[in-house]
């Protein structure tokens, strides 16, 4: 087999762009540029006065977990792809015959991150761009959350007690290995799904309850273009109401409209926005023991339309980039759900511009 040449490789882009290559979408599209303050202000590198191998250029790094984001991939395999794929290598402008970052360093540089909590200035730096792009938060906003799985831990009933209480088990103290690869944060939950419908035609009256171990996530998205504008991870256990007075609501969109489901329905929230402004438009629950007065259904019927809008935004998350937390602890799954919110505006912002281009 010969070797590639120059022309070569360069023929083989051409293909790759013809073939609609995304991540050249993006590198046209997105000002990877604009994160670099943030991210020398995170990682605090010397200036190299001391000698040693010089790091490798922090943009660089964080465009390689946005393939990572994109494609699900372990650190391992995002190894192995950057030296694989041409489009890889375009996207992180590397040569063939240049240095390419192992598994350990994508691990420490997003470690790095995660102990400096940069992932929501990240977040907000992008925000900025959406808002300077003319993408501003419009025609009110809808808030939802789902569950993100994380890997199961297999504890003993004296272990999840002693967890849910906020103890570190006895047995674990001693053995900081043991700990390093047990998830404190990660809980329990049940995931209610509708039940099937049967053989013979009927559904059953009870839903089905799924058990669940994870994470979850909670955003809002703005009505007009569908891009998430605040955001949070909690664990699978906590409630989802709650968290609207936790700064998930945004005060700059330029409508005061609230959408979300019967989860985020309480005295509490609408009285919340209430005093902060905003006109609530959260679906009524179902009295208990009683039918639904049809003038309630009507009304939530009409909120739905609008409310499921937000659906499309985990669908695209899970279908497209599955989401998953690989890590350990509240924290590093922070940074994981956060780099899957900014990419999904990413993808987003491609599409935007795009349909903005051909209208």
């Amino acid at each position: 087999m010969k070797q590639l040449g120059f022309f070569d490789v360069e023929e083989r882009f051409a293909r790759l762009s013809g073939l609609g290559d995304q991540l050249e979408a993006f590198s046209r599209t997105v000002d990877f540029e604009v994160f670099r303050p943030d991210l020398k202000q995170a990682l605090a590198y010397s200036d190299g006065s001391k000698g040693g191998r010089p790091p490798f250029d922090p943009v660089l790094m964080f465009k390689i977990l946005v393939i990572q984001t994109l494609n699900n991939l372990s650190d391992e395999r995002t190894e192995y792809l950057i030296n694989d794929r041409l489009s890889f290598m375009r996207f992180l402008g590397l040569g063939l015959s240049d240095r390419v970052p192992d598994a350990k360093t994508v691990w420490l540089f997003r470690e790095r991150l995660t102990q400096a909590g940069a992932i929501e200035r990240l977040f907000d730096r992008f925000d900025a761009t959406l808002r300077n792009a003319g993408y501003l938060p419009m025609s009110g906003q809808i808030l939802d959350a789902t569950l993100v799985a994380a890997p199961k831990q297999r504890n003993t009933n004296t272990e999840k007690a002693d967890l849910r209480a906020g103890r570190i088990p006895e047995d674990w103290q001693d053995k900081p290995s043991k700990l390093s690869h047990k998830d404190r944060h990660a809980r329990w939950t049940l995931k209610f799904t509708k039940a099937k419908r049967q053989d013979d035609g009927t559904i059953p009256a009870t839903d089905l309850a799924i058990p669940f171990f994870g994470y979850k996530s909670h955003v809002s998205i703005d009505r007009k273009f569908r891009l998430i504008r605040k955001w949070k991870t909690t664990d699978a256990a906590t409630s989802d109401g709650a968290r609207l007075r936790e700064g998930l609501l945004d005060k700059t969109n330029t409508a005061s409209t609230v959408w979300a489901d019967t989860a985020y329905r309480s005295k509490a929230n609408e009285d919340f926005m209430d005093k902060e402004g905003f006109v609530s438009k959260v679906h009524r629950k179902k009295p208990h023991l009683k039918s639904m007065p049809r003038h309630i259904q009507r009304s939530n019927a009409g909120k739905s339309v609008i409310r499921s809008r937000v659906e499309h935004v985990f669908a695209d998350q899970k279908s497209q980039t599955g989401l998953f937390v690989r890590t350990v602890g509240i924290t590093r799954a922070t940074t994981r759900i956060g780099l899957a919110n900014i990419v999904y505006n990413m993808r987003r912002f491609l599409f935007l511009e795009r349909i903005s281009t051909t209208a």
